[in-house]
């Protein structure tokens, strides 16, 4: 039966396939269609699906590799703090190894006002410590959002024991070191200060900052979420690199001399400021300088303006007066337009351009010897005996003195003076420059112009760094050789010395020494105008024919009626003799 059953259907397939095909082929299809749309709506989701998780693994990436050295450097910063440590200055020798500045060991009080628990009663026991205001020290123990801040740089470390003692919550301490300067004022202008973070400020420390300071290092702080130091965190990431010693020109037992001897001579003839070089014109170094008032870099409480730190024999400039007639005569020496024993009328009174030109001192006419014209410091003279000469040979040999060049020392802030040039020169401004007005150097440039007569015409660059021991370096200074015609040499330092056995100068004689040099009382330009009855004084001068090189200038400034200031050179030159046994030849 079931075969029969199956020819039936089979037959009726057949008989009857008009309906019932259709419907079995029509079910089918619907069922296709249904998961087609299925199949699609899974594709689209796990589309959407794979966008969104390549969407978190990018971000995922971009945080994690991309991003990662940044925020690990966010999160770090956020758990650290950073101190930098100072190197240990060089030090600063004289020529004779004495320390002129040093750096001696320190204690740097730090603070994290994360710890503090008693900011006021801390405050007011660093306060009784340290000196200053309780509200200040609680204004930096109460910060906010900071784990590290200073409350006392570079203490004394006896000081910083004190504050040991008393074991307060939150604050730390750093060994450190700080400048001092054993000989105080002495010398100071020349050697200089630095700043609380060791920097060069002014003179040498200033100059050879690059040698001296050496490199900074840092140390990081850790700290927990709370902000407190995690122990033993601690660490050096950077350590410092200490600087280079240097020796320098300055001898400190001369300078002293010199400090004390310019600040009576200045006293004595009632100057308002003075200053003074010392320089050993056959090596350029410089033994020692001076300018008044004098300052101790110790304590930069007593800066006013800032000019007490200078050495202004090296930066100040100034119309030098009368011993400029010394650059004229020589000029004139070199040219052979005249002799010391050749005369020339010198009315008392010349005039040029409506102006007149007279001596400072009242006399009628008379003829004088260029030697008399320079021992008397005759305006009206050396005016018409460089007017022989020529006012632009004058110029000429000015220039080539280098009295308007820079000398190349090795100090901070060196003056450059005026020359104008030669086409701008009318007769008076030809009569002025030949006795030192309308013309404006340093007295440093000065000491090198009178050095060359003491070292065979030759100038040495003025210098004051001698020697790096550390690194046995020893810098070489270039020379020139600035006089032409040699037999002058001689023949104005002859007159030189009359200048000072018969002349204005006698108060520089010193027993058994030949003494060389030339005063000067110089009117004061002040807004294109000379001040009245207040002069300039200064005197600049050698030993001749001695076991010495040395040069020597002093100046006092702002005097009410004139003076003279060589018996400064005396005094000066006379500890001199006696402390470097200075023999006449």
């Amino acid at each position: 039966m079931a075969d029969k059953r199956g020819h039936r259907s089979s037959g009726s397939r057949r008989s009857g396939s008009g309906r019932t095909a259709p419907r079995s082929s029509s079910a089918n299809f619907i069922g296709s269609d249904a998961l087609a749309d299925g199949s699609n709506r899974a594709a689209v989701a796990i589309a959407v699906f794979a966008v969104i998780a390549l969407v978190f693994v990018g971000r995922l990436v971009y945080l994690q590799v991309i991003k990662s050295s940044e925020y690990s450097a966010m999160a770090q910063e956020s758990r650290t703090a950073n101190i930098e440590t100072s190197p240990r200055r060089g030090t600063i020798y004289d020529r004779n190894g004495y320390v002129l500045a040093t750096s001696v060991d320190a204690t740097t009080i730090y603070a994290n006002p994360y710890e503090v628990t008693d900011a006021k009663g801390e405050a007011k026991e660093l306060a009784e410590i340290l000196g200053g205001e309780a509200a200040d020290y609680e204004a930096l123990l109460t910060k906010d959002d900071i784990s590290f801040v200073y409350i006392k740089r570079k203490a004394d470390v006896e000081v910083a024991d004190r504050v040991k003692e008393l074991k307060l919550a939150g604050i730390y301490f750093l060994s450190d070191t700080k400048r001092e300067y054993p000989y105080g004022q002495i010398g100071g202008q020349v050697i200089g200060t630095v700043n609380i973070d060791g920097e060069g400020l002014t003179g040498l420390e200033l100059q050879y900052d690059d040698v001296l300071s050496g490199t900074g290092g840092k140390l990081v702080v850790e700290r927990g979420r709370d902000g407190t130091p995690i122990p033993g965190g601690v660490k050096e990431e950077v350590a410092a690199v200490d600087g280079q010693d240097i020796i320098i020109s300055l001898d400190i037992s001369l300078q002293e001399k010199v400090e004390e001897s310019l600040t009576q001579g200045v006293k004595d003839v009632n100057g308002e400021s003075g200053n003074a070089i010392v320089m050993d014109a056959g090596t350029g170094e410089i033994y020692a300088a001076a300018s008044l008032p004098l300052y101790d870099p110790n304590d930069l409480s007593t800066i006013v303006d800032g000019s007490e730190t200078q050495a202004k024999s090296i930066t100040q400039i100034f119309e030098p007066g009368s011993i400029f007639k010394t650059v004229s005569t020589m000029a004139i020496l070199e040219n052979g337009v005249m002799g010391p024993e050749d005369e020339i009328f010198c009315p008392a009174v010349i005039e040029a351009d409506e102006y007149q030109v007279s001596d400072a001192h009242e006399r009628g006419d008379e003829t004088m010897t260029l030697r008399q014209i320079l021992d008397n410091s005759s305006n009206v003279g050396i005016s018409l005996s460089v007017e022989k000469l020529g006012f632009t040979e004058l110029y000429n040999k000015i220039v080539k003195y280098n009295l308007n060049e820079l000398t190349g020392v090795d100090y901070p802030g060196e003056g450059l003076g005026s020359l104008l040039p030669r086409e701008q020169w009318a007769k008076i401004t030809g009569y002025n420059i030949s006795f030192g007005q309308g013309v404006s150097v340093t007295p440093l440039q000065m000491v090198r112009f009178y050095g060359a007569l003491i070292n065979d015409g030759v100038e040495v660059t003025p210098h004051f760094l001698v020697e790096k021991p550390l690194s046995d370096e020893t810098p070489a200074y270039a020379t020139e050789d600035v006089v032409d015609n040699k037999e002058a040499i001689p023949t104005i330092t002859s007159m030189l010395e009359t200048v000072v056995s018969s002349g204005t100068g006698t108060g520089a004689q010193i027993e058994g020494y030949r003494v060389a040099g030339k005063t000067s009382t110089a009117e004061i330009a002040e807004e294109g105008v000379y001040k009245k009855d207040v002069y300039n004084l200064c005197f600049t001068g050698f030993l001749p024919d001695s076991s010495s090189q040395l040069v020597c200038f002093v100046g006092a400034n702002e005097v009410p009626g004139g003076g003279n200031v060589s018996s400064v050179f005396k005094d000066i030159m006379a500890f001199a003799i006696d402390r470097y046994k200075i023999m006449p030849n």
